[in-house]
């Protein structure tokens, strides 16, 4: 009997634990604004079958993503640096209009938020 009771209490305790990760796991999803999940949606579309490289961005042996790859990042990118209080003028003449500077700074952005927000969860743990 007691074995029987002790390993219920066991078991119970196993699934809290495991729902507790998966309540500090949707909290930070939760957490992030929805700037932040459409820059999120944006990076994972580039593994699409239709965005993948093509032939001939492969072939281009570059590290840096094709015009075609950053022009599906940039909406959402601008939206995230513009949500931060940036006006269109204002990205635009620190940008001077380059995709890749628009990308580079909306990545540092996520970055410290993301930052943050792990911070707050890890304050409240």
């Amino acid at each position: 009997m007691k074995k029987q009771l002790l390993l219920s209490v066991f078991i119970v305790l196993g699934f809290s634990s495991c729902s507790n990760e998966n309540t500090l796991i949707n909290t930070a999803e939760s957490m992030k604004t929805p700037e932040m999940q459409a820059y999120d949606r944006a990076f994972r579309s580039l593994g699409e079958p239709q965005n993948r490289p093509n032939e001939e961005e492969r072939k281009s042996k570059t590290a840096e993503l094709s015009d075609r790859r950053k022009a599906l990042l940039l909406p959402a990118c601008k939206d995230l640096v513009l949500s931060t209080g940036i006006s269109e003028a204002q990205l635009i003449k620190q940008t001077n209009g380059d995709m890749s500077a628009i990308i580079v700074w909306a990545t540092k952005i996520y970055q410290q938020k993301n930052s943050e927000i792990a911070g707050k969860l890890k304050s409240q743990h």
